[in-house]
């Protein structure tokens, strides 16, 4: 399927164009056909051969109705600009064109109605003049009377060629289903309709609808399109949605159906800005508020100017928006379009300091609205792996080189900033208490803003990998600068004293007067301990580190059990040491009791 909106100003015959070539009624309401004008967006749709079927959205063209008119026309592909004849070129023509031109509509057909009226070749020249550095520049156009049936051939054929040259849509995408139209069905509930403009539905999904109230879930409870009951709708197509977990009253025109936990909803986006004919508006020439167009909604939005072309956008609420999306700014007050805008950044950072407009619309300069994995990374640092699918980011692959853990993504140079940053916190936290040496896991996450205490790890190992490690090691749950670096000189003085007499007797821990002797008190054993020097057997008691290992080689040559004492002769040790280091050993699981009070090796 394809679909199509009608554009153009009011009463040149958008409604009797789709009404002939369907042979449906789009107006919808009693009151549109009284008056003879389209109020509402009104729905029909017809088989062309060759073309399949077209649904055609079909929009208000009075002034009084252009949000309307927005909501029709903003998540439909292609556009048939309808002009009259026998009046030509109107001002909304010109307000449809410049909406459509923001939105970056470039696929349609230029239909000059009502040719039985007056001949058609002066509206056309004067349209074709009005289309010029536009999107629309050079598309096919028609002359036709509905009236008559002239021309009505040549319109399905030029229709033919314009879907079959409309791009395919991704049918794997997320789902985001603007809602234009809610109400509700006896038996049944209630139902809204869209145009699926990506993605796949199908019956008992489970969705998100987003209002300005809020997200909440909801299911799909039955599906429809072109009148007839589906159990799956593709884009591009027009739906009908029977939805589950919803009352009418909570959904209107606007809100959307999003594939659940796979978009990001934001209030506050930086973008680009596109003047209707080309050349973009001053930003400090926009008012302080405009209201925003996407898809079917229409939000109002303060406006910030940061750079040449480049303004900030605080919403009323939040819009699920992703990187490269067009929309629409239009200003009320004057009844006109103020400008198109492409989405460069749904989470744009805060700008507090001074300055940090001028800086930020710096970076904007050299962004695209091509969402590119490299590029979002080195701009933000540090960010999370499902936040960048949702922001469209489509390709992961080039980022698999950077530090990961627990989701998060680090950009590789601001990874080596940080590890230096890091080695930095260490030293002075050493320098400061030398006898406690190196940050535990989550005090070096504060040090360095981390977002996860995991990620300490892996810049780590991003700094050995890459040769950028300045001599911190990961120990015990602390960040240490390698071999106890750090520890003051009587310390190390006295610690290679210590170790010269457990390498002769390795289970021989020493007494109180020997760490007396050697200056060792309780807070130079733990500073000793935290740096992987010494193994804290029980208070009073250490050895070695490694020395529970060495133990355990020891005690497993003397046979398939043994007791405390024939363990501690074995170890040439005292009961002072060789109790508690066989509760260390069954502690942790190397060695276990046997029934009749001995020991084994687990």
């Amino acid at each position: 399927m394809h679909v199509l909106a009608t554009a153009g100003h009011v009463d040149h015959g958008k409604s009797t164009l789709v009404r002939a070539l369907t042979g449906m009624e789009p107006d919808r309401w009693a009151e549109e056909r009284r008056r003879g004008m389209t109020i509402d967006l009104g729905f029909a749709w017809t088989t062309l051969d060759p073309g399949g079927s077209v649904a055609f959205v079909d929009v208000p063209g009075h002034e009084r109705f252009v949000t309307t008119m927005l909501a029709g026309v903003g998540p439909v592909p292609a556009v048939l600009l309808v002009v009259a004849a026998d009046e030509g070129w109107m001002p909304q023509s010109g307000e449809h064109l410049d909406a459509l031109a923001a939105l970056g509509v470039h696929h349609g057909l230029l239909v000059i109605t009502r040719s039985d009226l007056m001949e058609p070749e002066l509206a056309l020249s004067d349209s074709r003049d009005h289309l010029a550095d536009t999107p629309l520049e050079g598309v096919p156009a028609v002359s036709v009377s509905a009236t008559t049936g002239a021309g009505m051939d040549e319109l399905r054929a030029a229709l033919g060629d314009l879907t079959a040259a409309l791009p395919d849509p991704d049918t794997g995408a997320d789902v985001r289903l603007w809602v234009d139209r809610a109400f509700t069905i006896r038996g049944a509930g209630t139902v809204v309709t869209g145009t699926l403009g990506a993605g796949r539905l199908r019956v008992d999904d489970e969705l998100e609808l987003v209002t300005p109230d809020g997200t909440r879930p909801v299911g799909v409870r039955a599906l429809q399109s072109l009148g007839r009951t589906v159990q799956e709708a593709r884009g591009v197509s027009r739906v009908a949605v029977n939805l589950r977990g919803v009352p009418l009253e909570a959904v209107s025109r606007g809100d959307v159906l999003l594939s659940p936990g796979a978009w990001l909803t934001t209030d506050v986006v930086d973008v680009r800005l596109h003047g209707p004919r080309g050349t973009a508006p001053d930003p400090a020439d926009l008012p302080a508020e405009l209201s925003l167009h996407v898809g079917a909604a229409a939000v109002s939005a303060r406006v910030r100017p940061l750079g040449a072309d480049t303004v900030r956008l605080r919403l009323r609420h939040p819009v699920p928006f992703r990187i490269g999306d067009r929309a629409v700014l239009r200003d009320p007050g004057r009844r006109q379009v103020s400008a198109g805008l492409t989405v460069l950044d749904v989470r744009p950072p805060a700008l507090t300091r001074r300055g940090a407009a001028a800086r930020r619309a710096e970076i904007l300069a050299g962004v695209d609205g091509l969402p590119s994995a490299v590029d979002e990374l080195a701009r933000r640092g540090i960010v999370r792996r499902a936040d960048l699918v949702a922001m469209g980011v489509a390709d992961l692959g080039p980022v698999a080189v950077a530090p990961a853990a627990a989701g998060w993504l680090v950009d590789p140079q601001r990874a080596t900033a940080l590890v230096a940053d890091l080695a930095a916190a260490v030293a002075a936290h050493d320098a400061a208490d030398p006898l406690d040496p190196g940050l535990p896991v989550e005090a070096a996450r504060r040090a360095v803003g981390l977002p996860e205490a995991r990620l300490v790890d892996a810049l780590l190992r991003h700094a050995d990998r890459t040769g950028a490690n300045p001599g911190l090691v990961l120990r015990d749950g602390r960040v240490l600068h390698s071999a106890a670096a750090g520890l003051p000189a009587p310390v190390r003085a006295a610690m290679d004293a210590l170790r010269a007499d457990l390498e002769r007797d390795p289970f021989a821990a020493p007494d109180a007067a020997r760490l007396a002797e050697l200056g060792l008190g309780p807070r130079q054993l733990a500073s000793l301990v935290k740096a992987g020097e010494l193994l804290r057997v029980a208070d009073g008691v250490v050895l070695l580190a490694g020395a529970d290992d060495r133990a355990l080689d020891v005690l497993a040559g003397l046979g398939p059990e043994f007791t405390l004492s024939t363990a501690r002769q074995a170890l040439g040790t005292s009961r002072r040491v060789a109790v508690p280091l066989l509760e260390l050993l069954a502690r942790t699981g190397r060695t276990a009791r046997t029934p009749d009070g001995g020991h084994r090796i687990a």
